[in-house]
């Protein structure tokens, strides 16, 4: 005979798989009511003017909704290519871009409205922007924790920010961004500088003395006047005397007590590792 007897589960199985199914239908309804919304946000964007749009973009980036306000800036260009909203939703565009965390699409969005609108009114704010953009890209989490790694990093876009914020005050001379623009370039320097002293730092570790001395004299050179002068003429000194250059390294370090009597070195002491040195355990 058949065994018509259904299969019996226990209890516990049976509500975890109506549990799951209750999850599973709430999940799809909540997919479709957000395609069905964005559907309807498209839909609605295809009927408002130009004015429109660029208010709506306005709204979502006062209410910090980046992806809202790209989707109304990027509407208003696709349908109205040419006119004052378009033009100015450019800059608001690559503000969105950039506090979405979307570098790239910022910088390309920017290089376009300075080729297309070099004599706009707000174009001194596109070269501060795209240098903004460019500098937040160096300060990431670690470097925030520890300012002082963020010499380690790979430096490009440091270089990229500090050449943009140049450009800003080359151009723009009284543009009300420069005194901000200015104390970043300090800060940008202060750390190209740091960079190159600690690739010297590394060569001269690793026994690369000729190289240890091209990548100091470079950091003096290029970026005099800045607080890692001092450990840049350092490994001038250690790395000459490495090479048997006694004449190099002696003046060396003339030139370093003249300019940092006090420096450690110049005492015979040991330099001081600041809390951020000591927990960093790379070399």
């Amino acid at each position: 005979m058949l065994n018509l007897a259904f299969p019996m589960h226990s209890g516990s199985n049976f509500f975890s798989n109506v549990r799951w199914t209750r999850i599973l239908a709430l999940s799809m309804l909540g997919l479709m009511v957000c395609v069905a919304g964005c559907r309807k946000d498209k839909d609605l964007q295809s009927e408002l003017s130009a004015e429109e749009l660029y208010q709506r973009g306005n709204k979502s980036l006062n209410d910090q909704s980046w992806g809202r306000a790209i989707g109304a800036y990027k509407a208003l260009q696709t349908r109205y290519p040419f006119g004052r909203y378009t033009e100015q939703s450019m800059i608001d565009l690559s503000y969105a871009y950039y506090k979405a965390d979307e570098p790239e699409n910022a910088i390309s969005t920017l290089d376009r409205f300075i080729r297309t609108y070099p004599t706009h009114p707000n174009v001194d704010y596109a070269y501060y922007l795209k240098g903004l953009v460019n500098y937040s890209q160096n300060q990431g989490f670690l470097e925030k924790l520890m300012p002082e790694r963020v010499r380690d990093r790979d430096q490009s876009m440091a270089r990229d920010a500090f050449l943009d914020f140049a450009e800003l005050i080359r151009r723009f001379p009284d543009s009300r961004y420069v005194p901000d623009a200015r104390q970043r370039m300090i800060f940008l320097r202060n750390n190209l500088a740091a960079y190159e002293v600690g690739v010297a730092q590394y060569y001269l570790r690793r026994k690369a003395y000729i190289a240890a001395v091209n990548r100091a004299r470079y950091a003096l050179e290029t970026y005099p006047n800045t607080p890692e002068q001092s450990e840049a003429l350092i490994v001038l000194v250690k790395a000459y005397r490495k090479l048997s250059l006694p004449e190099l390294a002696e003046g060396s370090l003339a030139v370093l007590a003249l300019n940092y009597p006090d420096n450690y070195y110049v005492l015979g002491k040991k330099k001081k590792k600041s809390w951020a040195e000591r927990l960093w355990p790379f070399d």
